[in-house]
């Protein structure tokens, strides 16, 4: 029988080293950390199955904080129940280069799954982790071993949903009856402005209900018994689980409980000894953990421990009995897979015009069956992307095997998801949308930065070479946004082998995520001995003069195409012109000083960058003496020709521009 006063006892230690640590570093939110303390104590000590000793254990529970500005809550149980995180790594929370961010940092804190705090991306984090499970166990379990028999826990508050990626994310679940997934709705009714009647009313439980989740309740967070049934109830269910959760923020405050006071303030010190008072805590003592309590969770770690060993003993068993699908396992999570480069490289370098879009699907289709792991989707626009793979099923519900995922017209869902796929392990995921709708993934696509994320974004349609869609499908700043993004690999080919070798480089990377930048367009394919090597190196020499040249020509994409043909011009004229091909500024940064001289000397002066977009940015690369075409204003409904022809970017205008560099 359980000791109910001790169990509340511990409940309380989460609470006050919350509102402690709050207090210590004068900023903070104490209030969900209190409200959720019990919920979070039974979660982490009854049902997550979990190893502390070993955070990256493939078939733990995954515990997802969506309102991550309760980061106080998941760091004082990870604390207790014996992750690395230390009393003095509390004592330090929200310092800096500490263990205990403002919000949760994938990482950075042993046990912490996800980087969230912008609210809903947890949300959709979860349901890509749920995605993750439900394939990888439709892969690899079999009757008689499940390897990957889990569940995703997720807490998430009212701003969580409000915020439109948390309706995307709910939508693509329910839709794809993703099991194993339980969210706990933070039901206190209170946000930073005040009571949640001032901005919502709608019946949350009965959307989520709509959208196919099963919806159970929790009356009173506080009552133990009653977390105890709706999480038994939740783990049998054959639905994603939303359950209501009624809480009190701030609980336990005798003067700010239930306001939006004690939301993202500190209590006061004056507060805190009302507080501790009101529940029986010694009020002179900070960061108190009584030796009982401090027992009760070390007695844990037994259960931890035995957790992950009686995975290992059926994992060993596994080997034995399925070989081949062990050693497969271990490659789907190391991304341990050799692909045959060198037969696709060859086969493109013939191609002489299409869209480097239909390229970018050639090389899908060619890499999917050597990198099984590789799983793609797009936003409802797979046949404009160009991002299907042709030997596989689509992702549903009636085949969690296939490795196709019909996101539906959720943007910033597939963002979020893409994120908690690439958390999850296992799984290298791709996505692909226009470029100008990366707008509404932007925030996914800034978390998966943050987090040293891995997946690889295809935008399609990436100048207003798109034509007739007209200016509101027309990218103009969007690629200098994508740029401005930090640890975010832009990349921008220009022909058939770039394309592919921006693929190559893109999987090769293991902590950073890509954006391959396509166009719609049929342009001119011109190649290089470098071509290959030299994108992976951001830019090169693409076409060059006999001699130094008088003036060189700096380009990405569909613009190449214009730059190779004024340059032709150029030189019948016998001006001496290179043309640089520009495919990413962030690889061509990372290479030696030596290299980037050799493409750019400092010498020579006489510069034009030609890109279709805002020219910010590019003022680096056309130096001191040099011009740069490129689009300030919104695009226009016309076909393409038209349209580079109008904004500038006609082969006449490109020659014009660099015989006034050049003063002839």
């Amino acid at each position: 029988m359980e000791n109910k006063e001790l169990l509340q006892k511990a409940i309380n230690t989460i609470r006050f080293l919350a509102v402690d640590a709050v207090q210590k570093a004068n900023s903070g939110h104490p209030g969900m950390p209190m409200g959720m303390a019990s919920l979070g104590f039974r979660l982490f000590t009854k049902y997550l199955k979990h190893n502390p000793k070993n955070p990256n254990w493939i078939d733990r529970d995954r515990f997802v904080l969506s309102a991550g500005h309760g980061s106080m809550l998941l760091y004082s149980l990870l604390h207790l129940t014996g992750y690395d995180l230390s009393l003095e790594d509390i004592k330090n929370f929200r310092q800096w280069r500490s263990k205990t961010p403002g919000h949760p940092e994938f990482g950075l804190t042993p046990g912490v799954e996800t980087t969230t705090g912008p609210l809903g991306q947890g949300v959709a984090n979860a349901v890509g982790m749920a995605v993750a499970r439900a394939h990888l166990s439709a892969i690899f379990d079999k009757p008689d071993i499940q390897l990957f028999d889990h569940y995703i826990f997720c807490i998430a508050g009212d701003g969580d949903m409000m915020e439109g990626i948390s309706h995307e994310a709910a939508s693509f679940a329910g839709h794809n009856q993703l099991k194993n997934l339980i969210l706990f709705y933070d039901n206190n009714n209170i946000t930073i402005d005040g009571e949640l009647s001032l901005a919502m009313s709608e019946n949350v439980a009965q959307r989520y209900e709509s959208y196919g989740w099963e919806i159970l309740k929790i009356k009173d967070v506080n009552n133990l018994s009653e977390v105890d049934a709706a999480i038994e109830k939740a783990k049998k269910s054959s639905k994603p689980v939303f359950i209501v959760t009624n809480t009190n923020i701030g609980f336990g405050s005798p003067a700010k409980q239930d306001t939006s006071e004690v939301h993202g303030s500190p209590l006061g010190d004056e507060e805190i000894k009302a507080t501790k008072k009101n529940l029986k805590w010694p009020e002179e003592k900070d960061f108190f953990i009584p030796a009982d309590v401090k027992d009760y969770f070390n007695s844990l770690s037994l259960k931890y421990r035995d957790y992950e060993l009686k995975w290992n003993s059926k994992l060993d068993k596994y080997s034995q009995l399925y070989p081949e699908d062990h050693k497969k396992l271990k490659n789907y999570f190391n991304n341990d897979f050799e692909v045959n480069w060198n037969d696709l490289f060859d086969s493109l370098k013939s191609i002489e015009k299409s869209a480097t879009r239909n390229i970018s699907g050639q090389v899908i289709n060619h890499i999917a069956d050597q990198i099984p792991n590789l799983i793609g989707g797009s936003a409802d626009l797979t046949p404009s992307n160009n991002t299907s793979i042709k030997s596989t099923s689509n992702y549903s519900k009636d085949d969690y095997s296939g490795r196709y995922i019909h996101y539906g017209i959720r943007e910033h869902a597939m963002g979020g998801i893409m994120n908690g796929m690439s958390y999850y392990g296992g799984i290298r995921p791709y996505g692909g949308t226009f470029l100008v709708f990366s707008d509404y993934m932007r925030p996914s696509i800034r978390l998966a930065a943050l987090s040293h994320l891995n997946p690889i974004y295809i935008f399609t349609h990436d100048s207003i070479g798109l034509g007739e869609d007209g200016p509101t499908h027309q990218p103009i700043e969007h690629i200098s946004a994508l740029r401005a993004i930090p640890q975010l690999i832009v990349m921008r080919p220009s022909n058939a082998v770039e394309t592919a070798a921006c693929w190559q480089t893109a999987l090769a990377l293991k902590d950073r995520p890509s954006a391959i930048l396509l166009t719609r367009q049929k342009i001119k394919f011109y190649y290089s001995p470098n071509s290959i090597e030299g994108t992976k190196k951001g830019a090169y020499i693409l076409i060059d003069s006999d001699g130094t040249p008088d003036i060189i020509i700096i380009a990405s994409g569909s613009e190449v195409e214009q730059a190779v043909e004024a340059a032709k011009l150029l030189e019948s004229d016998s001006i001496k012109v290179r043309v640089i091909s520009f495919i990413s500024w962030e690889l061509f940064e990372e290479q030696k000083e030596e290299y980037k001289n050799s493409i750019l000397p400092s010498s020579i002066k006489n510069r034009l960058v030609i890109e279709a977009g805002i020219p910010q940015g590019w003022e680096k690369y056309a130096g001191d003496g040099g011009r740069i075409i490129g689009i300030n204003k919104f695009g226009a409904s016309a076909p393409s020709e038209v349209l580079f022809q109008e904004y500038g970017f006609g082969v006449e205008n490109i020659v014009e521009e660099c015989k006034a560099i050049l003063n002839i």
